[in-house]
């Protein structure tokens, strides 16, 4: 029997480089093909080729067999008929896949719509079905709901419904899970793999986390530079690798970075002091604009010492991100305090933010998305030295230049880089210049929300060996806010976890992670993805 798809010589040409070079590979039904390797290595460029979705100015050649069709060959026409009917794609980030002016039952019937198979009121019908069987049952009201009102696995959920609405062959999913909890990913992944199962459907799943590729795929293709560089059983790539690159990414995947032995807290005051913190969102729903209240945090109460390092974790929409607001003074509290260095940042008897520029200078944030968190017109130079604002010399323009040329060797890049714009940078270059920015009115606190989730394994373990050297060099104190316990546990002295609002544990992060106590602790640890290479 000929497989459902032979892919033979891939090559993709953009201008004069060559991102993907004579890339090899087959896939049978009912069977997963796992694409790894680091950003830039071609693993999504191949995906976009199948589906003819190349960005501008880039040429491919080589084969592509479906059946007996060379999908390289054909038109537009006649590959728009075979997407979402015969191939369809999972990409990385559905808030920005989704469209955000469609409500969600608009979106999952559409592909019943484009191809002509039902009227409206069929296709939203089916669209019902297919929401309850991604696990996300919705009445009417539900299908009326647009994709911001949801969390970012309930959108995951949406993507997936839309893209096997017509029950296709081939399903890409393009980093699915990158941006979501433990628990949600373990939720996502089970729900591929039990409908690749049960339409006896194809899978190429495409991340750089090799624990879900050695748990979850028949045959696993490892990329660099454009190149397939080692191919076979996830039990032969992963179990025996034998090229160095696969040996280098492996041991960056299990890399902790060395640590110096951290003293107990003094008897000191906390740097930060939150006591019985409960923060109250008010919303209106509804025909009649009916406003509720929604209790994001209540009575937390935790403490982070001078030099110490603390991890928050917890599955989505438990109340962390809240939590980070009412601690960087964008939200008041509806009851308790938050301290740090001994002064107040909430005055809970008017319920306002009360944070003088001296104090807000004392901690900074390093986001997720460096990209996404910087004006792509500036230059460093100017994206770096923002936060020279709150100190009161901040006129000085040739200490300025100063500064921030130190900030930028201090996070292993040269003085030279301030000339440049954001985006002559990769990713693990703009982590290096968001920390620099955190770093340059030298604060006592850095709060990291998922600084290295969207990193490869390689850059990950840069990133963290620059934050413990900064912190040993510093005194900083971090809190970790992260999806992944392999990185809290190996970077955080003391890990906090919440649940719908509440820390529910907390301790040192070792015995928390090895002798969890509450449920809920125990999911997360479960749900960690492991290696399965035996």
């Amino acid at each position: 029997m000929s497989p459902l798809l032979n892919v033979k010589n891939l090559s993709i040409a953009i201008g004069k480089s060559q991102p993907v070079n004579q890339v090899d590979f087959t896939l049978e039904k009912g069977q997963v093909l796992g694409l790894a390797g680091e950003s830039g290595s071609g693993k999504s460029l191949t995906a976009l080729s199948l589906m003819g979705l190349l960005p501008k100015g880039a040429t491919r050649s080589g084969i592509a067999q479906w059946g007996d069709q060379n999908l390289f060959s054909l038109n537009d026409q006649a590959m728009q008929s075979l997407r979402g009917q015969a191939i369809s794609m999972i990409f990385q980030e559905p808030m920005t896949a989704l469209n955000p002016l469609m409500t969600i039952g608009d979106q999952v019937a559409e592909p019943f719509l484009i191809h002509g198979h039902m009227d409206r009121q069929d296709a939203l019908d089916a669209a019902v079905r297919l929401l309850e069987r991604v696990e996300l049952p919705s009445d009417l009201n539900g299908l009326q709901r647009y994709p911001h009102e949801i969390s970012g696995g309930q959108r995951q959920r949406v993507m997936i419904a839309q893209a096997i609405a017509l029950k296709p062959k081939l399903l890409i999913a393009d980093e699915p899970t990158t941006a979501l909890d433990v628990i949600t990913q373990s939720g996502i992944l089970d729900l591929l793999t039990r409908l690749v199962e049960e339409d006896n459907m194809a899978m190429m799943l495409i991340t750089h986390d090799l624990a879900v590729l050695s748990n979850r795929c028949h045959q696993l293709v490892m990329m660099q530079n454009g190149n397939v560089v080692e191919s076979g059983s996830p039990k032969s790539v992963l179990g025996q690798p034998k090229h160095p690159y696969t040996k280098a990414v492996m041991t960056a995947a299990t890399y902790q970075p060395p640590r110096q032995t951290k003293a107990s807290p003094s008897l000191a005051s906390p740097l930060l002091d939150i006591r019985q913190a409960s923060l109250t969102y008010r919303s209106t729903t509804g025909l009649f604009d009916r406003s509720s209240e929604i209790e994001a945090v209540k009575d937390v109460s935790l403490t982070l010492h001078q030099g110490e390092s603390l991890g928050l974790v917890g599955a989505s929409g438990c109340g962390k991100s809240s939590l980070t607001r009412a601690i960087l003074g964008l939200h008041p509290l509806s009851h308790g305090e938050i301290r740090l260095d001994g002064e107040t940042i909430i005055d809970t008897d008017q319920h306002t933010v009360s944070l003088s520029p001296l104090i807000r200078a004392k901690m900074q944030i390093v986001f997720q998305d460096p990209f996404g968190s910087f004006n792509p017109r500036h230059k460093v130079h100017r994206l770096i030295r923002e936060p020279l604002h709150l100190m009161s010399d901040h006129d000085d323009a040739g200490h300025h230049h100063e500064t921030v040329a130190q900030a930028l060797i201090d996070v292993g890049l040269s003085a030279n880089d301030q000339d440049k714009y954001i985006h002559e940078f990769s990713g693990g270059q703009r982590q290096r210049i968001a920390i620099a920015r955190a770093l340059i009115i030298k604060p006592k606190l850095i709060i990291l929300d998922e600084a290295v989730s969207a990193l490869d394994v390689s850059v990950r373990g840069q990133i963290l060996d620059l934050l413990m050297r900064l912190q040993s060099t510093h005194q900083l104190s971090y809190m970790f806010i992260s999806h992944d316990l392999n990185v809290v546990r190996s970077v955080t002295d003391r890990v906090a976890v919440m649940d719908h609002g509440q820390i529910i544990e907390t301790g040192e992060t070792a015995k928390v992670l090895k002798n969890p106590k509450h449920a809920v602790t125990k999911r997360l640890i479960k749900a960690i993805p492991k290696f399965s290479v035996k």
